[in-house]
């Protein structure tokens, strides 16, 4: 019996402000053993996502009990080495509660740059280096740095950009969410999972094909099941990008 009744996929997009309509935010959903459909916004007028309507939407979707697989294609969290320079704790949620002091990218009107660069220094406050690495982009040869902006194929910018909500998934959910692996390594029967993917490591289509609909899409052909849930990180299978060291 399939341990998820449906399968969504995300692209993000740290782009602007998380009330900005997005056409780089592409979502792709399956159900059973369905093929894979883009869902597009529920009320229009807006063309394409907001970083917010996602959320939102999402945390709908998940709380009605359907048991669902989300994956996202921003990082869930950073390298060892930030942890150990801020002198935190190794709890995920005490990890976005602090990240999300510093780095409110979920407010009105605010840009990831903006933080970066505003007079106060708040952002410096907790960041990195471009050379720190999560366990698993260590062997994964194209995975860049979460602390990398401004170059192509960065991801810097979607994840202080994603973070925010995770949060937000995690208090708002009515039904209580595994964020894996953060969660634990085995997914309980009957719960919805939200995981990191990259999408990357499941590409295989012609370049005619719109990219960022190739990429939402590809989230959702990560073989994520029971089976793949183990508690090896040494799997070149992984496509989840391991939190730490």
């Amino acid at each position: 019996m399939p341990h998820f009744e449906r399968y969504i996929g995300i692209d993000y997009s740290g782009a602007e402000t998380a009330d900005s309509s997005r056409k780089g935010l592409r979502v792709y959903m399956a159900e059973g053993s369905g093929t894979s459909e883009q869902v597009l916004l529920p009320n229009p007028p807006q063309w394409f996502w907001t970083r917010g309507g996602l959320a939102e939407w999402l945390c709908k979707e998940l709380s009605a009990g359907t048991p669902t697989i989300v994956g996202i294609d921003h990082g869930f969290s950073f390298p060892l080495a930030y942890f150990e320079k801020y002198r935190l704790s190794s709890d995920w949620e005490d990890f976005l509660v602090d990240f999300h002091h510093h780095w409110p990218t979920d407010a009105p009107h605010t840009y990831v740059c903006f933080i970066r660069e505003e007079p106060s220094g708040r952002g410096l406050k907790r960041t990195g280096e471009r050379s720190w690495l999560r366990l698993t982009e260590r062997w994964t040869p194209t995975a860049k740095s979460v602390f990398v902006f401004g170059v192509q194929g960065e991801v810097g910018t979607s994840t202080h950009a994603g973070l925010p909500w995770l949060l937000y998934l995690r208090k708002k959910c009515r039904r209580p969410l595994h964020f894996w692996l953060f969660d634990g390594w085995e997914v309980p029967v009957g719960k919805s999972v939200v995981a990191e993917v990259y999408p990357a490591r499941c590409q295989a289509v012609p370049w005619s094909v719109c990219l960022r609909q190739v990429t939402a899409s590809a989230c959702l052909r990560w073989p994520f099941c029971p089976s793949t849930m183990s508690n090896s990180t040494s799997s070149p299978s992984l496509s989840v990008l391991y939190p730490s060291d």
